[in-house]
């Protein structure tokens, strides 16, 4: 599936926002998954094989070394809020500075900042602390998005396009940080183990903006094909909408993610019917789409949308390296693929792309972008 789209014509889809550059940043120290299962002196082959059939080689998380008797020290609700805010200001500056740096950006040209997190709830928001922290601009327009879980990069792209379209020339920041490592539970339960045995810390932004001319770029003369964001496309499957959730664990005292077994299922048996509709606003058919970005919530669940939308191995590449390397880092998963797909180098002007995340709700989201050659 690497048929690029019909000659290219703009003008047939403005206005249309690009993606401008992307960073990304880790925190913590890197397990691998029988590092893991030491840590969590798991002792139940069943959660052993889980963590081992996984196909997650290494994650970054931020874990207390284990108490003198061997177990995991139990931190409180108020030292993962802490860990959160800490990590998630330390992971989220390094991601933006990376990402505006690539593309040749400085401080003072950001207009709008979303931070998107689901691992901690913070008043002021993620925004306000990372305003402050990185000295941009006081007049920065900001959102927060917080509990939409996995898809919600999604989300945030969709908030700063629209931003973008009413502000061209302006630069829009969507951040997803995510310390996961904030929202661990440990005990000998098979419903903790699928969570610890899945999630990763990371943060992830993307710069984009509307009318690119407008920018100074960082290296004169080098154009290449930039993303522009045509359409989007979402789905709620409400029969599903306890699937994925935290509850508060009154015995521990602090929140519990819960995922059900049969997410795969529930995404694999809907995710056609909105990709076709996605497309179907374009006039396109899957054939004419050449990279798929997919989050990499798991392999059964990437899976499941492989088999579903009849897609190659090749196809999830880079999903199933960014799962193999760091786990479901939650939202900024899917930007991570984005960043791997930057680095290879294969996209062409005219190229067609859909990114796609599923999350809490249970609701899958995507977006369709083009390929259009730099300004």
């Amino acid at each position: 599936m690497t048929a690029s789209g019909p000659p290219l014509n703009i003008s047939d889809h403005l206005p249309a926002p690009s993606i401008r550059s992307v960073g990304t940043a880790v925190a913590g120290r890197s397990y691998s998954q029988s590092d893991l299962l030491g840590h969590f002196a798991v002792s139940d082959p069943k959660v052993a094989r889980l963590f081992r059939s996984s196909g997650i080689r290494r994650r970054f998380l931020t874990l207390p070394d284990p108490g003198s008797d061997g177990r995991p020290i139990e931190e409180s609700a108020g030292d993962l809020r802490g860990k959160h805010r800490r990590i998630a200001i330390d992971m989220g500056s390094r991601a933006i500075r990376t990402c505006l740096v690539r593309a040749g950006l400085a401080s003072e040209q950001v207009g709008y900042l979303c931070c998107v997190t689901t691992t901690g709830l913070l008043t002021p928001g993620l925004s306000a602390l990372l305003l402050r922290e990185m000295g941009l601009p006081p007049t920065v327009q900001r959102l927060d998005i917080v509990g939409m879980g996995c898809h919600a990069a999604m989300n945030g792209l969709t908030a700063a396009r629209s931003w973008c379209v009413a502000n061209p020339g302006s630069v829009a920041l969507v951040l997803c940080a995510e310390v996961c490592s904030a929202a661990y539970v440990f005990d000998s339960t098979m419903r903790t183990a699928v969570v610890n045995s899945l999630f990763g810390d990371g943060a992830a932004a993307v710069a984009l903006t509307f009318r690119p001319a407008l920018l100074t770029r960082e290296r004169e003369g080098e154009a290449k094909p930039v993303p522009h964001l045509l359409s989007s496309a979402s789905q709620v499957i409400t029969s599903a909408v306890d699937a994925m959730r935290f509850d508060w664990d009154d015995r521990k005292g602090k929140v519990s993610f819960f995922l059900d077994p049969q997410i795969p299922y529930v995404i694999g048996a809907h995710v056609e019917e909105v990709v076709d509709r996605l497309l179907a606003g374009a006039g396109l058919r899957r054939s004419a789409i050449s990279h798929w970005l997919v989050h990499a919530g798991g392999r059964k669940v990437v899976d499941a949308v492989r088999v579903n939308l009849r897609l190659t191995r090749n196809d999830v590449r880079h999903t199933m390296a960014v799962l193999r390397d760091y786990g479901n880092l939650s939202s900024g998963s899917v930007l991570f693929s984005y960043e791997r797909l930057v680095e290879e180098g294969v996209v062409r002007a005219g190229d067609y792309g859909v990114i796609m995340a599923m999350g809490p709700g249970s609701t899958i989201e995507t977006v369709l972008v083009r390929w259009v050659e730099d300004a």
